[in-house]
């Protein structure tokens, strides 16, 4: 990581930067010296340094979805010009993981950039210059922002190498603190945003910067702690304590009869300072850039499941390396849709899993919801843990498909044995090795 976040100019983004559907146009922040900040920031200049923040969480995000997609084995991406997507992710004939390559180190350091950049914001809002410029209330509002997203795009991070560990104290790039486990990581992620809530409790009536318009339910700090609070659950879930996950859910935006799409999303535009949704290719692309469903999510969906509108069938099945599909991914109809960070919809299922292992009845309300939204008839399995906790995930996969949940999911109840196999010697990998360059 030190190759990627000991630069003084880390902010290496924007001449123009996206708040939301339109270009507001701000000074050049193209390498700018940390120095020019370090007497103090202006209004104007937080909002330029929280725009940057919008823009780095989305480097190289096709690409973490992307890793968690084809090892979770939700699809295939064929690029032509690069086998190591269906080479390397998928295990084939005697592959590994490299830790020196593109699906490692890009999003491993885009997220890092996004937490290297809030960082040195907050400690910007130290400075008595700063501090004389905004309210009590709007240093809060702002650092319960930066916080929040430090949490997330630190829990990004650990999602690709699991039980390998990550960083959490990197504020001195050159005094970098030590990987902790994977349990260490997740409790310091959670106190990171309980931290954040603290601090958007006293943040006041609005926050002092814009914010993009996939934040638009959340736009002002009472609003925020509803999706902090909602990555909060999220992470409980992984912890595995289901008392948390719905203390949590009752603070956030969930809403067990409410709308599926509500909540918060990364947004995108052609603009050419701005970025693409990484995650559209047009319908019956080809072998040079394709993101092809992996066979099982037709074949294993129920019939009637109207969650299967997300992939489209080609006017002739796609080959490249073995591997054959005959239907695209299409969940998102153009390059400048929005990509969802948490919705409704996951939210109703963290409340049916934590309620799997105290109240079943609530459990089955939550996923008869979700069934009955995609036009199944309501569940009629067993009682049991083991089956409820089958249909769950089941919800899971076809409700959150593509949207960078199915590995974790499985890997986190261990039936990482249970993904497909597409061919004779290739392999499911339960994590990604730490990047080689954290080794310089």
């Amino acid at each position: 990581m030190k190759k990627y976040i000991n630069k003084i100019t880390l902010f290496f983004v924007f001449a123009t930067l996206i708040v939301s559907c339109t270009v507001e146009e701000f000074n050049d922040l193209n390498g700018p010296e940390v120095s020019g900040f370090e007497n103090g920031i202006t209004p104007g200049d937080l909002r330029e340094l929280v725009g940057g923040i919008f823009y780095s969480s989305r480097v190289s995000l096709g690409t973490y979805f992307d890793d968690v997609g084809v090892i979770g084995r939700e699809y295939y991406r064929f690029a032509s010009s690069d086998p190591r997507f269906t080479s390397d992710l998928l295990g084939r004939e005697n592959a590994v993981l490299d830790n020196n390559t593109f699906y490692i180190t890009n999003p491993w350091a885009g997220r890092y950039r996004t937490v290297k950049n809030a960082n040195l914001i907050l400690g910007f809002l130290e400075n008595p210059e700063t501090i004389s410029q905004f309210t009590a209330q709007e240093l809060n509002a702002t650092k319960g922002f930066l916080k929040t997203f430090i949490a997330y795009e630190l829990l990004l991070n650990l999602n690709l190498v699991d039980d390998n560990g990550i960083r959490i104290d990197v504020k001195d790039e050159f005094d970098l603190g030590p990987f902790v486990s994977k349990s260490e990581a997740l409790t310091a992620i959670k106190s990171i945003l309980d931290e954040a809530t603290g601090n958007l409790a006293s943040g006041g009536d609005e926050f002092p910067f814009p914010l993009t318009t996939g934040f638009g339910n959340f736009n002002t700090p009472n609003k925020f702690i509803k999706f902090t609070k909602a990555i909060s659950a999220r992470v409980s879930i992984y912890q595995g304590n289901y008392t948390e996950v719905l203390a949590n859910l009752n603070d956030s935006f969930f809403e067990l009869n409410g709308a599926l799409n509500t909540g918060a999303y990364h947004v995108f535009s052609l603009d050419q300072t701005d970025i693409a949704n990484p995650m559209f290719f047009a319908l019956n692309s080809s072998t040079a850039g394709a993101r092809i469903v992996q066979p099982n999510f037709i074949t294993d969906a129920e019939a009637g499941d109207t969650r299967l509108s997300k992939v489209v069938l080609r006017n002739e099945p796609l080959t490249l390396d073995g591997l054959t599909g005959d239907y695209d991914v299409f969940i998102y109809q153009s390059n400048t849709d929005p990509i969802p960070i948490i919705r409704n919809e996951e939210l109703i299922l963290l409340y049916a899993e934590a309620n799997i292992f105290s109240n079943p009845g609530a459990a089955v309300t939550a996923l008869n919801i979700i069934r009955n939204s995609a036009g199944l008839a309501p569940y009629a399995g067993g009682m049991d843990q083991a089956s409820l906790i089958q249909e769950m995930l089941t919800q899971r996969r076809y409700s959150l498909y593509a949207e960078g949940h199915r590995w974790i999911d499985v890997r986190r109840y261990n039936l990482l044995n249970t993904l497909p196999i597409d061919r004779v010697g290739d392999d499911v990998f339960s994590k990604f090795p730490i990047p080689l360059t954290e080794n310089q």
